[in-house]
Order: C-alpha cells, then structure tokens, then sequence
C-alpha cells in the first residue's frame, strides 16, 4: 500500500479505469466476433464505429483499431462462415 495519501488516490484511480477498460475490450472483442462471423455490411460499420471510439478515448490504439477494421472489411467480404459441424468418431469396442 502506498505511503503518500496522493498515491492511494492513485491506486483507486487505475483501479478503475483498468476495470472500465476490460469490459470496454471484452464488448469490443464480442462484437468484431459476430460481425466477422455473420458477413452483413451494416454489423460491420457498427464495430468499425465501436473500434474508432475506443482508439479515440485510449482504450486500444489507434493501429490495432485501423488493423481490425481491415480484416473486418475483408472476412465482410467474404460472406458469412458456415457454422462447424462436430465430427463423430466411431468408438472402439
């Protein structure tokens, strides 16, 4: 624990916004998931706008935000995944 009264305010401070970032991050990650996996150009601008939010307020940096927007753009271009299918194996008896 800090000494000085000025570096406990400190510590709550980062606290806090470290924990604001997380779940910023996590939203993000969430969203980029679904929008790749679904290929629909109006989910993609809505992440696209999500990224550039959160490289404006610091949470991601402004490269890692141009970066998944183009591979964005591009699995949009690719049209939506297919859902994977389980694959059975045949058991030994």
């Amino acid at each position: 624990m800090p000494n000085i009264k000025a570096a406990e305010k400190w510590v709550l401070q980062s606290e806090k916004r470290s924990e604001r970032n997380k779940s910023a991050k996590s939203r993000l990650k969430t969203l980029y998931k679904g929008a790749a996996g679904a290929g629909e150009a109006a989910a993609a601008s809505e992440v696209e706008s999500a990224f550039d939010k959160a490289a404006r307020k610091g949470i991601i940096h402004p490269n890692k935000a141009a970066r998944k927007k183009s591979r964005l753009a591009k699995a949009v271009q690719r049209g939506p995944v297919a859902p994977k299918t389980a694959k059975g194996r045949a058991r030994k008896k």
